[in-house]
């Protein structure tokens, strides 16, 4: 059994020593001055050692009471942590995405989430790795496929992958410029890993050249867009990730065919979530700003 001195004494005299006045230690605490000065003469007393020097002007610690002070005040530190840590108005919430979904649609929008919802904070995983949603401390997350996703998950359509060309404006305008689908053969087409471009042409023009094509690759979505939007050449993108640098003309889009993919964005999460009130909430915010 732990041998502690009274709690009262102890935050007589952490608060005491943080002020070096007992009249303002007894105010924080919300007691008398004489219960202050009662509480820490008896911790000196059952310490057997003496924490203050007792002045006209003030207190000042002796040095048995500056090297007690410090773990005291730790203490009480870790005690207000942990009890923080529990209270239900400090919920964090774990969502997983992929790394082009987190910066081009998920990012730009933390700020109205933030307002929507100041009692919950959002951890971001942005990784194109599943989350299992087991070990990974992931209580909801962001894919792109077709469901089902595995087994105990359920999912929930989010937007379906339309797919555009977007590049810069002076590109589209400029000396080879692109005003129907076969324009963009002779551009630099922006690839991503998904390799969506030869179906994207065959769609457009019901076939792909064999040779000919000039693209550069890159490991994901956002940086395709990126390279557009720095005039390096046509990226295929989803609508919903390019429709902020549209309406800005960072980008915009040469020709007005689209096409729509089967794997759309799916809301993922456990059947049984450890928080479903909580991971309802983000689902539901989620839907709402599509």
């Amino acid at each position: 059994m732990r041998k502690l001195p009274p709690l009262n004494a102890l935050k007589a005299f952490e608060a005491s020593g943080r002020h070096l006045n007992f009249s303002h230690a007894a105010e924080e605490l919300g007691v008398t001055q004489g219960a202050v000065a009662q509480h820490v003469r008896a911790l000196e007393e059952l310490l057997k050692i003496k924490l203050f020097s007792r002045r006209p002007r003030g207190l000042s610690l002796t040095d048995e009471g500056r090297k007690y002070l410090a773990p005291i005040r730790r203490a009480f530190d870790l005690m207000a942590e942990a009890t923080a840590s529990l209270s239900p108005q400090d919920v964090v919430v774990t969502i997983s995405t992929t790394p082009s979904f987190a910066t081009r649609w998920l990012v730009p929008r933390l700020g109205a989430f933030a307002q929507d919802h100041p009692d919950i904070r959002l951890r971001l995983d942005a990784s194109n790795a599943p989350a299992n949603f087991q070990t990974d401390g992931v209580d909801i997350a962001v894919r792109q496929g077709k469901p089902p996703f595995g087994p105990g998950l359920i999912s929930e359509p989010l937007f379906s992958a339309e797919l555009i060309a977007v590049c810069h404006p002076d590109l589209a305008v400029g000396n080879n410029p692109i005003r129907i689908p076969a324009d963009l053969l002779s551009h630099i087409l922006l690839e991503d890993t998904h390799g969506q471009w030869p179906l994207f042409l065959e769609a457009a023009l019901g076939e792909v050249p064999s040779t000919g094509l000039k693209t550069m690759a890159f490991s994901q979505t956002s940086l395709a867009i990126d390279a557009a939007i720095a005039g390096q050449g046509v990226a295929l993108a989803n609508r919903e990730f390019v429709a902020d640098d549209l309406q800005a003309k960072r980008l915009c889009r040469p020709v007005s065919f689209s096409t729509v993919v089967q794997e759309g964005y799916h809301i993922v999460s456990p059947r049984e979530p450890r928080n479903p009130r909580i991971v309802a909430s983000v689902r539901a915010w989620l839907l709402e700003n599509v």
